[in-house]
């Protein structure tokens, strides 16, 4: 759309293309007129690939760019009808299919979309509806595979704002009140806009949620022009463009699968396959990836780490993957050595990103057209500044700007970021007045611009008084030959307040013990204090619903564990403790459970003598 720039290599063509005005490049004025404008380019050719099964032998459904728009158009004329406007939003509980998509910008056009992870409980999901003004839902039927539906019925009793249930797919035989929304979508006209007023750029298109899955609920407020930048730099970067199949099994919740993997490929005229209504959760779908992709002829693929290494466990054998030219990951820190592994086996070109659902889904991108540099990920995106900074002790003033190579917080800020959130006391130390955007991520620039993000601020492990950037640890784990996954975490400690814990899934068919990985660490670990004092391997990484390392769940394991380690003296033949680690609202607490104990006063104090130095919310129950 618009002129289209040469392809990306470095930070001096980024810097070329800033030359000329921002109209100049980006055309449309939302994201319905970008869905309108691809039509009328890319008409009959195909949009989306839906696969019902993973079964070769069912057919998957193509919708042209032609049949989405007049699809989104209806959706956006349907709701309408249904009183959605301006000031009004859609629930989305549905997984990334043909009718998700249709859905989320059908909403965003006659007022805006909220679209919201289905796997929270019912009572979360109904007050972030609740605070999005949710007026229509629209959520998955009855379903073999995803147990969406059954939540509804306690849903719409904490969101009383709902006024229309539209289900897609089974119909349901509960005693909610629902229509059929196939059906409901063929009543509105698709051939003219019933809905109005048109949104432009800095119209509400979505309100995203963030912040993990328990605790408030923190709702961020997309406008159009947040993710039309995003759609068009993406393209850019990856070098997408028609004749490009990609595969997405992200969910539409998350701004990856709605947004980055999602419309800008039709931004750029590629066609998106979407694997199933359990996307890349779909294990029949990962065990035959490959002979997949060569029936598809993908060109290019997305990832995070944890699918990344799925994929290179599972044998390409004679698939011919030949087309695929590049996998696109982001979402969390890319190791290294997972990077060299996949392309060394697979001949693909790795290329890494970031951003947040705060920043319209991206701040940067490693471009597909330059080398890829390790624990880097790329050059920040046309039209947006990104610098690093120390904070003040209010964590919303700039001290000063770090230099190159020197740590610090990242801030950003340009046509991606985000109004703020829906409730503007949580603006504070995230979003400031002047459009400053403070990630909370640490990292550095170094002399090329190429940004490094080393780690969480609020990840980093406090030993004493020494502050532990976990990435140290990380990246020197994954350099491990039998590591697929790592990630460190604070352990509680009596007398250092927290000490490192390593987390390790192990390669298919490795071993590897504690003793075997400390001694790896001890002699490539310089900073003392971020030698890890335990290592744990587990079968599975803890993941949220699109395959980030969840950290919260790690932290509450290091506190059971130790926790645990501490009380296990009390324990005699006739009475047994176990303690649990858990998180709750996003507090990482123990659960002491006591069976057996005759004086619970006294056992109690036991307790608190042995926990006293240990800064660990707890709670005793007894059996």
């Amino acid at each position: 759309m618009s002129g289209r720039p040469d392809p990306i290599r470095g930070l001096a063509d980024i810097e070329a293309l800033e030359t000329r005005p921002y109209d100049h490049w980006v055309e449309p004025r939302s994201m319905y007129d970008m869905f309108r404008i691809s039509a009328e380019r890319f008409g009959d050719a195909p949009a989306l690939t839906y696969l019902p099964s993973p079964d070769p032998a069912v057919g998957p459904v193509v919708l042209s760019y032609t049949e989405l728009f007049e699809r989104i158009r209806r959706a956006a004329n349907l709701f309408a009808s249904l009183g959605v406007g301006p000031d009004d939003a859609v629930g989305l509980l549905l997984p990334n299919i043909p009718e998700g998509h249709v859905t989320l910008w059908g909403a965003s056009a006659a007022g805006r979309a909220s679209p919201v992870n289905y796997m929270l409980r019912p009572d979360h999901i109904a007050e972030l509806l609740t605070r999005a003004k949710a007026k229509v839902l629209v959520a998955l039927g009855p379903d073999p595979e995803l147990d969406i539906w059954d939540r509804v019925p306690e849903i719409l009793a904490g969101a009383p704002g709902i006024e229309t249930v539209l289900h897609v797919g089974a119909r349901p035989d509960s005693g909610v009140g629902s229509r059929d929304f196939t059906a409901a979508l063929e009543t509105a006209p698709g051939d003219r806009d019933l809905f109005g007023p048109v949104p432009d750029r800095g119209s509400p298109s979505a309100y995203f949620h963030t912040g993990g899955t328990t605790g408030a609920p923190k709702l961020v407020r997309h406008a159009h022009g947040n993710q039309l930048h995003a759609c068009w730099a993406a393209g850019l970067y990856f070098d997408i463009g028609p004749g490009d199949v990609s595969v997405s099994g992200f969910p539409l919740f998350h701004v990856a699968g709605s947004i980055v993997h999602g419309a800008s490929y039709h931004y750029h005229g590629a066609n998106l396959v979407l694997p199933t209504r359990t996307g890349f959760r779909n294990a029949a779908f990962m065990a035959n990836f490959w002979q997949w992709a060569e029936r598809l002829g993908l060109t290019v693929m997305c990832g995070v780490p944890t699918t990344m290494a799925t994929q290179l466990a599972t044998p390409v054998g004679n698939a011919d993957i030949s087309k695929l030219r590049a996998v696109f990951s982001g979402g969390t820190p890319l190791p290294t050595e997972l990077a060299v592994a996949f392309e060394q086996e697979t001949g693909i070109a790795v290329r890494n990103g970031y951003g947040m659902t705060e920043s319209g889904a991206l701040i940067a991108l490693a471009p597909f057209h330059a080398p890829r540099v390790g624990n880097t990920v790329g050059w920040r995106l046309p039209f947006v500044e990104v610098r690093v900074v120390e904070t003040g002790a209010d964590g919303q003033s700039f001290e000063r700007d770090c230099g190159p190579g020197e740590t610090g917080i990242l801030v950003v800020r340009g046509p991606n970021v985000a109004a703020g959130y829906t409730d503007p006391a949580r603006n504070a130390g995230v979003f400031r007045d002047d459009g400053w955007l403070i990630t909370g991520d640490l990292g550095f620039l170094d002399d090329a611009g190429l940004i490094h993000i080393t780690g969480r601020a609020k990840d980093v492990i406090v030993r004493g008084a020494h502050n532990i950037d976990p990435a140290v640890i990380e990246e020197i784990a994954a350099e491990h030959p039998a590591v697929a996954l790592c990630a460190a975490v604070g352990e509680p400690d009596a007398y250092a307040g927290e000490v490192p814990l390593l987390f390790v899934t192990l390669k298919t068919g490795a071993s590897l013990t504690e003793a075997e990985m400390l001694d790896f660490l001890a002699g490539r670990i310089h900073e003392r204090p971020a030698l890890p004092k335990g290592v744990v391997v587990l079968d599975a990484m803890p993941a949220t619903g699109v395959g980030k390392i969840y950290k919260p769940a790690l932290r509450a394991l290091a506190v059971g564990r130790r926790i645990g380690a501490v009380l296990a003296p009390l324990a005699s033949e006739g009475v047994a403790i176990r303690v649990e680690g858990l998180e709750e609202s996003g507090v990482i607490k123990s659960r002491i459970l006591v069976k057996g104990a005759a004086d619970k006063d006294k056992f109690e104090s036991e307790i608190n003598a042995l926990l006293r130095d240990f800064a660990v919310e707890r709670e005793v129950v007894w059996g």
